[in-house]
């Protein structure tokens, strides 16, 4: 994948799919110590323990409309080629954690990509669905939650052409002032 944000819709579709409500998304970036983190936790049917070890092989999936299960294999090895680690936790019943750790400055790290655009894209095919988005750009924070959205909207739809147009522009313009234009990078 040429950039890390479809990686992050990769997941967080994952997660949808395992019926998952809330999905909380974190990016941590650290120029100054040189790492890029990547966490999503989500309180779906989570993976037993047995099968835990299994999801990172490429053939091997649950979903019925392929037979192949990339996504996590291949941002596994995104981060192993840019010296980082994949670890990934869950609990049947409870939810799965995944951490992806990435040396910052590493040649082979893909860009971040369009987090705005990914995030209007997933809040537009499941409206009712809880999105926690935490930014951290050094020692600076963004902090984006749908449901504090939908509280102010009242009536209004979430996945209504017009607030989505205003969620995508409010993301770019809250992570330009987060990073003074270094985000995507």
């Amino acid at each position: 994948m040429k950039d890390l944000s479809l990686h992050i819709l990769d997941i967080m579709q994952n997660s949808i799919e395992a019926e998952a409500s809330l999905i909380k998304l974190v990016i941590e970036e650290n120029i100054s110590d040189n790492y890029l983190i990547i966490k999503i936790d989500d309180n779906g049917q989570g993976i037993n323990k047995e099968d835990l070890q299994k999801v990172v092989d490429p053939f091997v999936t649950s979903r019925k409309t392929r037979e192949v299960g990339l996504g996590l294999a291949l941002l596994k090895r995104t981060a192993s080629l840019c010296d980082g680690t994949l670890k990934l936790d869950s609990k049947k019943g409870k939810g799965t954690e995944l951490k992806a750790e990435f040396k910052y400055d590493h040649i082979d790290r893909p860009p971040l990509g369009k987090i705005p655009e990914t995030l209007t894209t997933i809040i537009s095919t499941n409206p009712e669905l809880d999105i926690i988005y935490r930014h951290i750009f050094e020692e600076q924070e963004f902090i984006f939650d749908t449901k504090e959205v939908r509280k102010e909207l009242e009536a209004v739809k979430i996945n209504h052409p017009q607030v989505l147009e205003w969620i995508e522009r409010y993301l770019k313009e809250n992570l330009e002032n987060l990073a003074g234009g270094e985000i995507n990078k």
